[in-house]
């Protein structure tokens, strides 16, 4: 999958290949969580080796300094951005630090999370958006969220897959809507986002997990690239209006 995503991206694209060692939140207790933490961490040491950054997520305080031996940024899961004990221990590590805003959180409270983390001495700090709860198995993106979030001093990533997940929708496992991924990305990179954060695969039917709500990799291509030029329009309009305005004769 990672040179996969790397052949639809090019050589110079800013990627970070993410994967899970253990999902430990799924639907059902019968459901598949992956490798686990020796294997997984094997795994994705060759992978790195292969010339890749890395971000994996960790869901208890013991597996920060084992991950951190691999990983170049550690992810703080959305359900879990608020256990004080896990975010001081990847906070001790002194690697980036993902934390994905809780589906209960609001995005003017989420900052209190990045400062716990950065009580350790670290502020290598990102905020991801992944959508809010919204009744039951949905989420909205409240696209305001996104500026509230990066105005309190923090870099924001949009989490554009997990965003159209139906929480738990499909019973033993969450649903989705991948037909929303484009329009909620392109609006994210819009209103001036860090980055993108997005599940990708081959064959999304066939996924072992988020499957419902991943994009195609074959896809993956020209959905960046659409994304790109939104960026650069978006920084485009940035310069220019930051760029002091000669005064008009009267």
């Amino acid at each position: 999958m990672a040179q996969g995503i790397r052949a639809e991206l090019g050589q110079s694209a800013p990627l970070v290949f993410k994967a899970s060692f253990d999902k430990a939140n799924r639907t059902s207790g019968n459901s598949f969580r992956g490798p686990g933490l020796r294997e997984g961490l094997r795994i994705l040491a060759e992978i790195k080796a292969e010339g890749f950054s890395i971000l994996t997520d960790i869901h208890e305080p013991a597996q920060a300094e084992p991950a951190a031996e691999v990983a170049d940024i550690l992810q703080i899961p959305a359900l879990l951005c608020r256990q004080t004990d896990l975010l001081l221990a990847v906070g001790r590590t002194g690697r980036i630090v993902n934390i994905k805003k809780g589906q209960f959180v609001a995005p003017h409270d989420i900052h209190r999370a990045a400062e716990k983390v950065a009580s350790t001495g670290n502020r290598q700090v990102i905020l991801t958006e992944r959508g809010s709860s919204f009744g039951y198995n949905n989420l909205v993106v409240d696209m305001r969220g996104l500026k509230i979030m990066r105005d309190s001093g923090w870099p924001v990533v949009f989490d554009a897959t997990h965003s159209v997940q139906l929480p738990g929708a499909a019973g033993v496992a969450s649903g989705g809507q991948p037909e929303f991924i484009e329009t909620l990305a392109r609006a994210a990179v819009a209103a001036g986002v860090d980055g993108v954060f997005v599940e990708v695969h081959d064959c999304p039917e066939k996924a072992l997990s988020d499957g419902a709500n991943a994009l195609r990799l074959s896809w993956l291509g020209e959905f960046w690239r659409r994304l790109e030029k939104i960026h650069q329009m978006v920084s485009a309009w940035k310069e220019v209006s930051s760029t002091p305005q000669p005064a008009r004769a009267s």
